[in-house]
């Protein structure tokens, strides 16, 4: 037994403050993806997330999670289809307009532009990329469901745009020469 890590018999939510945890959690900078399909009678779903992973390349596989409390669970649990589409900077809105806990459905999506994606998941337009995606195996993951996706098609914007990120609670956007790009050149 290592000294430092003793073993006990108390859950891991016995030990933590899940509000530290959840900041502590923020320091990770991600993206931010809506990810959409069609519910049982054809209507869109969508609801922002930032739990979007790649899994493999070969096959391409892409993960992300879904509270078990979520009312879109269903509809995900169940689609042939999903597609992630990738945020722009610009997005800021449909970040916030998709993560509204009781905002229906047509509220989501009124006068939002999409395309129709595999299995007729919308593409939102103006993103920075989007993945179609077969909903090939679910997960339990505590309180979530993680979600495998296998990419049956993906395509970036024409013009590069920049992401929109989400770190220590705030939306933020990269900066146009960091760093790092300088110690790469």
């Amino acid at each position: 037994m290592n000294a430092e890590h003793p073993v006990s018999d108390r859950t891991a939510t016995e030990i933590l403050d899940p509000r530290e945890f959840r900041h502590a959690l923020g320091s990770f900078a991600t993206g931010i993806a809506i990810v959409t399909t069609r519910d049982a009678r054809g209507d869109p779903v969508g609801l922002t997330i930032n739990s979007f992973a790649s899994v493999s390349l070969d096959p391409p596989l892409v993960l992300w999670s879904l509270s078990l409390y979520s009312p879109s669970l269903a509809a995900f649990q169940h689609c042939s289809h999903y597609a992630i589409n990738i945020l722009s900077v610009d997005q800021i809105e449909y970040s916030q307009r998709f993560s509204r806990p009781g905002e229906t459905a047509a509220g989501k999506f009124a006068g939002i532009d999409f395309d129709e994606g595999a299995g007729g998941a919308p593409l939102l337009r103006d993103c920075c990329a989007w993945f179609e995606c077969r909903n090939e195996t679910r997960h339990p993951g505590g309180d979530h469901l993680i979600f495998v996706g296998l990419v049956e098609a993906f395509r970036r914007a024409q013009q590069q745009r920049s992401p929109l990120i989400f770190h220590g609670g705030r939306y933020r956007c990269l900066a146009t020469d960091s760093p790092a790009e300088e110690s790469r050149s």
